[in-house]
Protein backbone atom coordinates (compact mmCIF):
# COMPACT_ATOMS: atom_id res chain seq x y z
CA UNK A 1 0.00 0.00 0.00
CA UNK A 2 1.38 3.39 -1.00
CA UNK A 3 2.51 5.45 1.98
CA UNK A 4 2.50 2.48 4.36
CA UNK A 5 5.37 2.01 6.79
CA UNK A 6 8.15 0.00 5.18
CA UNK A 7 9.30 -2.92 7.31
CA UNK A 8 12.88 -4.04 6.76
CA UNK A 9 12.12 -7.70 7.38
CA UNK A 10 15.61 -8.94 6.55
CA UNK A 11 17.48 -6.81 9.07
CA UNK A 12 14.72 -6.66 11.67
CA UNK A 13 14.65 -10.46 11.80
CA UNK A 14 18.11 -10.29 13.38
CA UNK A 15 16.58 -8.61 16.46
CA UNK A 16 15.49 -11.23 18.96
CA UNK A 17 12.67 -9.95 21.20
CA UNK A 18 14.44 -11.56 24.14
CA UNK A 19 17.36 -9.20 23.56
CA UNK A 20 15.05 -6.20 23.92
CA UNK A 21 13.73 -7.64 27.17
CA UNK A 22 17.30 -8.13 28.37
CA UNK A 23 18.19 -4.54 27.42
CA UNK A 24 15.17 -3.14 29.29
CA UNK A 25 15.89 -5.21 32.39
CA UNK A 26 19.56 -4.17 32.39
CA UNK A 27 18.61 -0.52 31.97
CA UNK A 28 16.13 -0.75 34.85
CA UNK A 29 18.26 -2.76 37.29
CA UNK A 30 21.82 -1.61 36.43
CA UNK A 31 22.94 -5.10 37.41
CA UNK A 32 23.40 -8.29 35.39
CA UNK A 33 22.39 -10.41 38.38
CA UNK A 34 19.20 -8.47 39.18
CA UNK A 35 18.28 -8.19 35.51
CA UNK A 36 18.59 -11.97 35.13
CA UNK A 37 16.40 -12.52 38.20
CA UNK A 38 13.82 -10.09 36.85
CA UNK A 39 13.47 -12.01 33.58
CA UNK A 40 13.87 -15.43 35.15
CA UNK A 41 17.08 -16.58 33.47
CA UNK A 42 20.55 -17.40 34.71
CA UNK A 43 23.28 -14.81 35.11
CA UNK A 44 25.38 -16.43 32.38
CA UNK A 45 22.44 -16.24 29.98
CA UNK A 46 22.02 -12.55 30.74
CA UNK A 47 25.74 -11.95 30.17
CA UNK A 48 25.44 -13.78 26.84
CA UNK A 49 22.43 -11.63 25.89
CA UNK A 50 24.42 -8.49 26.70
CA UNK A 51 27.23 -9.70 24.45
CA UNK A 52 24.76 -10.25 21.59
CA UNK A 53 23.28 -6.81 22.14
CA UNK A 54 26.71 -5.19 21.98
CA UNK A 55 27.45 -6.97 18.71
CA UNK A 56 24.06 -6.18 17.23
CA UNK A 57 24.10 -2.47 18.12
CA UNK A 58 27.82 -1.83 17.83
CA UNK A 59 28.10 -0.20 21.23
CA UNK A 60 29.23 -1.19 24.73
CA UNK A 61 25.73 -0.19 25.99
CA UNK A 62 26.50 -0.80 29.68
CA UNK A 63 29.84 -0.28 31.41
CA UNK A 64 30.76 -1.70 34.79
CA UNK A 65 31.27 0.85 37.61
CA UNK A 66 31.50 0.56 41.41
CA UNK A 67 27.80 1.55 41.51
CA UNK A 68 26.67 -1.04 38.98
CA UNK A 69 26.22 -1.18 35.22
CA UNK A 70 26.05 2.36 33.86
CA UNK A 71 24.29 2.89 30.47
CA UNK A 72 26.26 4.55 27.70
CA UNK A 73 24.81 7.57 25.86
CA UNK A 74 23.64 5.20 23.08
CA UNK A 75 21.79 3.04 25.63
CA UNK A 76 20.17 6.10 27.20
CA UNK A 77 18.99 7.23 23.75
CA UNK A 78 17.61 3.78 22.89
CA UNK A 79 15.87 3.08 26.21
CA UNK A 80 12.63 5.10 25.68
CA UNK A 81 12.01 3.58 22.22
CA UNK A 82 12.64 0.03 23.44
CA UNK A 83 10.40 0.56 26.48
CA UNK A 84 7.65 1.98 24.25
CA UNK A 85 7.89 -0.94 21.80
CA UNK A 86 7.71 -3.52 24.59
CA UNK A 87 4.78 -1.69 26.17
CA UNK A 88 2.84 -1.68 22.88
CA UNK A 89 3.49 -5.39 22.38
CA UNK A 90 2.42 -6.15 25.95
CA UNK A 91 -0.78 -4.13 25.71
CA UNK A 92 -1.84 -5.58 22.36
CA UNK A 93 -0.66 -9.18 22.61
CA UNK A 94 -0.94 -10.15 26.27
CA UNK A 95 -3.76 -8.14 27.81
CA UNK A 96 -7.42 -8.94 27.56
CA UNK A 97 -10.24 -6.49 28.21
CA UNK A 98 -11.05 -8.11 31.51
CA UNK A 99 -9.05 -8.43 34.69
CA UNK A 100 -9.89 -10.86 37.47
CA UNK A 101 -8.19 -9.71 40.69
CA UNK A 102 -9.08 -12.89 42.58
CA UNK A 103 -7.14 -15.00 40.06
CA UNK A 104 -4.37 -12.61 39.06
CA UNK A 105 -0.75 -13.39 39.89
CA UNK A 106 1.41 -10.29 39.73
CA UNK A 107 3.98 -8.35 41.71
CA UNK A 108 3.77 -4.56 41.96
CA UNK A 109 6.70 -2.43 43.08
CA UNK A 110 5.43 0.69 44.85
CA UNK A 111 7.56 3.55 46.05
CA UNK A 112 6.54 5.64 49.03
CA UNK A 113 8.08 7.27 52.10
CA UNK A 114 7.23 5.55 55.36
CA UNK A 115 5.09 8.54 56.39
CA UNK A 116 2.63 7.24 53.77
CA UNK A 117 3.48 3.56 54.17
CA UNK A 118 2.38 3.62 57.84
CA UNK A 119 -1.26 4.58 57.21
CA UNK A 120 -1.71 3.06 53.73
CA UNK A 121 0.11 -0.28 53.53
CA UNK A 122 -1.84 -2.14 56.28
CA UNK A 123 -5.11 -1.20 54.56
CA UNK A 124 -3.80 -2.20 51.16
CA UNK A 125 -2.57 -5.60 52.34
CA UNK A 126 -5.85 -6.31 54.15
CA UNK A 127 -7.76 -5.45 50.97
CA UNK A 128 -5.54 -7.65 48.81
CA UNK A 129 -5.87 -10.55 51.23
CA UNK A 130 -9.63 -10.43 50.69
CA UNK A 131 -9.88 -9.50 47.02
CA UNK A 132 -6.62 -10.45 45.29
CA UNK A 133 -4.63 -12.91 47.42
CA UNK A 134 -2.13 -13.78 44.67
CA UNK A 135 -1.01 -10.21 44.09
CA UNK A 136 2.25 -9.33 45.84
CA UNK A 137 3.53 -5.93 46.86
CA UNK A 138 7.14 -4.78 47.09
CA UNK A 139 7.79 -1.41 48.75
CA UNK A 140 10.80 0.75 47.98
CA UNK A 141 11.63 3.76 50.11
CA UNK A 142 11.71 6.93 48.04
CA UNK A 143 11.59 10.65 48.40
CA UNK A 144 9.87 13.04 46.04
CA UNK A 145 13.08 13.94 44.21
CA UNK A 146 13.93 10.50 42.80
CA UNK A 147 10.47 9.15 41.89
CA UNK A 148 10.58 10.22 38.24
CA UNK A 149 13.96 8.61 37.55
CA UNK A 150 12.85 5.34 39.13
CA UNK A 151 9.64 5.34 37.07
CA UNK A 152 11.60 6.02 33.89
CA UNK A 153 13.92 3.10 34.64
CA UNK A 154 10.95 0.85 35.50
CA UNK A 155 12.20 0.30 39.03
CA UNK A 156 8.75 1.34 40.23
CA UNK A 157 5.26 0.69 38.94
CA UNK A 158 3.87 3.58 40.96
CA UNK A 159 5.11 6.27 43.30
CA UNK A 160 3.06 7.79 46.11
CA UNK A 161 4.43 10.87 47.85
CA UNK A 162 3.77 14.42 48.89
CA UNK A 163 5.12 17.54 47.16
CA UNK A 164 6.05 15.57 44.05
CA UNK A 165 8.16 17.39 41.49
CA UNK A 166 6.60 17.97 38.08
CA UNK A 167 7.01 15.10 35.66
CA UNK A 168 7.23 14.95 31.88
CA UNK A 169 4.65 14.03 29.28
CA UNK A 170 5.42 10.35 29.95
CA UNK A 171 4.24 10.63 33.55
CA UNK A 172 0.66 10.41 34.78
CA UNK A 173 -0.37 11.90 38.10
CA UNK A 174 -3.49 11.78 40.29
CA UNK A 175 -4.00 13.65 43.54
CA UNK A 176 -5.06 11.43 46.43
CA UNK A 177 -5.51 13.80 49.36
CA UNK A 178 -4.16 16.87 51.12
CA UNK A 179 -2.63 16.60 54.56
CA UNK A 180 -1.93 18.96 57.41
CA UNK A 181 0.33 18.41 60.42
CA UNK A 182 0.10 17.76 64.15
CA UNK A 183 2.57 18.08 67.00
CA UNK A 184 3.34 14.75 68.61
CA UNK A 185 4.94 14.19 72.02
CA UNK A 186 4.96 12.01 75.15
CA UNK A 187 2.79 13.81 77.74
CA UNK A 188 4.35 11.81 80.58
CA UNK A 189 7.75 13.40 79.91
CA UNK A 190 6.96 16.67 78.15
CA UNK A 191 4.73 18.78 80.40
CA UNK A 192 3.15 21.43 78.18
CA UNK A 193 -0.34 22.85 77.91
CA UNK A 194 -2.31 22.08 74.76
CA UNK A 195 -2.78 23.53 72.32
CA UNK A 196 0.95 24.10 72.53
CA UNK A 197 2.20 27.69 72.36
CA UNK A 198 4.79 29.03 69.95
CA UNK A 199 7.12 29.66 72.91
CA UNK A 200 6.96 26.04 74.09
CA UNK A 201 7.20 24.85 70.50
CA UNK A 202 10.54 26.56 69.87
CA UNK A 203 11.91 25.87 73.37
CA UNK A 204 11.45 22.08 73.24
CA UNK A 205 14.00 20.00 71.24
CA UNK A 206 12.56 18.57 68.01
CA UNK A 207 12.72 15.26 66.18
CA UNK A 208 12.71 15.70 62.40
CA UNK A 209 11.89 12.89 59.99
CA UNK A 210 13.63 13.69 56.72
CA UNK A 211 14.13 11.14 53.90
CA UNK A 212 17.36 12.82 52.84
CA UNK A 213 18.57 13.59 56.35
CA UNK A 214 18.27 17.36 55.84
CA UNK A 215 17.98 19.36 59.07
CA UNK A 216 15.41 21.67 57.50
CA UNK A 217 11.72 21.32 56.70
CA UNK A 218 8.48 23.22 56.10
CA UNK A 219 8.39 24.10 59.82
CA UNK A 220 11.69 25.96 59.56
CA UNK A 221 10.43 27.97 56.58
CA UNK A 222 7.32 28.96 58.53
CA UNK A 223 9.32 29.89 61.65
CA UNK A 224 11.71 32.01 59.61
CA UNK A 225 8.82 34.26 58.56
CA UNK A 226 8.57 35.29 62.23
CA UNK A 227 12.35 35.40 62.72
CA UNK A 228 12.16 32.26 64.85
CA UNK A 229 14.05 28.98 64.77
CA UNK A 230 13.79 25.66 66.54
CA UNK A 231 16.26 23.33 68.20
CA UNK A 232 16.44 20.12 66.14
CA UNK A 233 17.89 17.49 68.45
CA UNK A 234 17.80 14.57 66.01
CA UNK A 235 17.20 14.04 62.31
CA UNK A 236 16.28 10.59 61.06
CA UNK A 237 15.56 9.37 57.51
CA UNK A 238 13.33 6.68 59.04
CA UNK A 239 10.01 8.32 59.76
CA UNK A 240 8.69 5.20 61.49
CA UNK A 241 11.41 5.69 64.14
CA UNK A 242 9.88 9.00 65.29
CA UNK A 243 7.41 7.59 67.88
CA UNK A 244 10.14 5.40 69.39
CA UNK A 245 12.31 8.49 69.81
CA UNK A 246 9.49 10.52 71.34
CA UNK A 247 8.32 7.96 73.89
CA UNK A 248 10.04 8.46 77.20
CA UNK A 249 11.79 11.66 76.11
CA UNK A 250 11.30 15.40 76.39
CA UNK A 251 11.04 15.85 72.64
CA UNK A 252 8.44 16.96 70.12
CA UNK A 253 7.90 16.25 66.43
CA UNK A 254 5.74 17.75 63.70
CA UNK A 255 4.12 14.88 61.83
CA UNK A 256 1.60 14.56 58.96
CA UNK A 257 -1.80 14.21 60.61
CA UNK A 258 -2.71 10.67 59.49
CA UNK A 259 0.37 8.85 60.80
CA UNK A 260 0.42 11.21 63.81
CA UNK A 261 -2.97 9.90 64.95
CA UNK A 262 -1.84 6.29 64.42
CA UNK A 263 1.34 6.86 66.43
CA UNK A 264 -0.61 8.60 69.18
CA UNK A 265 -2.94 5.62 69.59
CA UNK A 266 -0.28 2.93 69.47
CA UNK A 267 2.43 4.64 71.54
CA UNK A 268 0.31 6.57 74.10
CA UNK A 269 1.48 9.88 72.70
CA UNK A 270 -0.36 13.21 72.70
CA UNK A 271 -1.18 15.46 69.76
CA UNK A 272 -1.62 19.20 69.49
CA UNK A 273 -2.26 21.61 66.63
CA UNK A 274 0.90 23.18 65.26
CA UNK A 275 1.07 26.73 66.70
CA UNK A 276 1.88 28.36 63.36
CA UNK A 277 0.35 28.12 59.89
CA UNK A 278 1.87 25.44 57.67
CA UNK A 279 0.96 24.81 54.03
CA UNK A 280 -0.97 21.63 53.36
CA UNK A 281 0.87 18.97 51.38
CA UNK A 282 -0.80 17.31 48.41
CA UNK A 283 -0.17 13.56 48.32
CA UNK A 284 -0.35 12.12 44.81
CA UNK A 285 0.31 8.91 42.98
CA UNK A 286 2.38 8.99 39.82
CA UNK A 287 3.09 6.33 37.23
CA UNK A 288 4.68 5.94 33.80
CA UNK A 289 2.32 6.29 30.85
CA UNK A 290 3.47 2.90 29.55
CA UNK A 291 1.26 1.38 32.27
CA UNK A 292 -1.68 3.69 31.68
CA UNK A 293 -3.76 1.13 29.75
CA UNK A 294 -2.61 -1.90 31.72
CA UNK A 295 -5.83 -3.35 33.25
CA UNK A 296 -4.10 -4.65 36.38
CA UNK A 297 -2.30 -1.37 36.95
CA UNK A 298 -5.54 0.57 36.41
CA UNK A 299 -7.27 -1.66 38.94
CA UNK A 300 -4.55 -1.10 41.52
CA UNK A 301 -4.71 2.67 41.01
CA UNK A 302 -8.43 2.65 41.69
CA UNK A 303 -7.85 0.54 44.81
CA UNK A 304 -5.32 3.08 46.12
CA UNK A 305 -7.74 5.93 45.41
CA UNK A 306 -10.49 4.12 47.31
CA UNK A 307 -8.33 3.26 50.30
CA UNK A 308 -6.82 6.73 50.65
CA UNK A 309 -10.22 8.41 50.45
CA UNK A 310 -11.02 7.05 53.91
CA UNK A 311 -7.63 7.44 55.59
Amino acid sequence: MEGALHIDYTNLARVDLNLLLAFDALYSECSVTRAAERIGIGQSSMSHALGRLRTLLGDELFTRTPDGMRPTPRAVALAPAIRSALSILQQNLLHTDGFAPSQAERTFVLGMPDSIEVPLLPRLMAFLAREAPRIKIRIRAIDRFDVLEQLNQDRLHMGIAGLLTEGGTQHKRRKLYSTGYLCLFDPAHLRVDTPITVKDYVDVPHVLGSPRGDAHGVVDDALALSNLSRNIAVVTPHFAAVPFLLRGARLISTVPERPARIFARQFDLATSPVPLPLPESDVSMIWHSSYDRDPAHHWLREVVVKLTSTL
